[in-house]
């Protein structure tokens, strides 16, 4: 589990790929901030972007990790198949504090970046979620974008998704990779873990009684 508060910002310095077919997946190496791996063994768990890998080999003295991802996987998220800045997170500790919200670490789905522009000391950001998502999203809910969590300002359902609002203050600009996104940049999204039982226990139906 996650919060979706941002612990360091790294950059994919190395992509491998595993096979020469479109079935076989890739190894990453990231660089990370110094420091960043004197808590990190081996198979542990970083978010990457939001998503939830596990660390298959480590040379701290370098400030690098590598995670091997599948071709699903890939098919399935966003800005992990090329060199690039990224967001990390470490799993959640039992003792940790819940900064932002619960955070599975599993994309739902990928949406893209309408407008990403500064508004007063702010900036504002708008991406369009995949409808099949729009039933999650609600004023003032939560929702992370690549491994962020953040609060809903504003909805607008469309007949290609739902666009969704958001406020970035300067500090979330500053510290994390949201700051590379541009229009029609591909984001990963995880809608909230409670609007997702919500959802699923009012869609049930009753069971008969015996």
């Amino acid at each position: 589990m996650f919060t979706g508060i941002i612990s360091g910002v790294g950059r994919i310095t190395d992509v491998h790929a595993q096979g020469d077919t479109p079935s076989h997946g890739k190894r990453l190496t990231i660089t990370c901030p110094k420091g960043y791996l004197n808590d990190v063994g081996l198979g542990d768990s970083i978010a990457l972007n939001g998503a939830c890998m596990t660390v298959t080999g480590l040379d701290p003295a370098a400030n690098q990790f590598t995670i091997d991802i599948s071709a699903e996987s890939l098919a399935k998220t966003a800005g992990l198949d090329a060199v690039g800045p990224i967001n990390l997170e470490k799993a959640l500790r039992a003792n940790d504090r819940l900064g932002g919200h619960l955070v599975s670490g599993h994309v739902d789905g990928m949406g893209i970046v309408t407008h990403f522009a500064p508004i007063s000391e702010s900036w504002e950001l708008r991406v369009l979620a995949p409808t099949t998502l729009a039933k999650y999203l609600a004023y003032k809910g939560s929702i992370t974008i690549n491994g962020v969590s953040l609060t809903v300002n504003r909805i607008a359902d469309q007949a290609d998704g739902c666009e969704v609002s958001i406020n970035l203050i300067p500090h979330t600009v500053e510290n994390t990779a949201l700051n590379s996104l541009q229009s029609g940049s591909r984001v990963n999204l995880e809608i909230d873990l409670i609007a997702r039982y919500v959802e699923r226990m009012l869609s049930s139906s009753p069971t008969p009684a015996a």
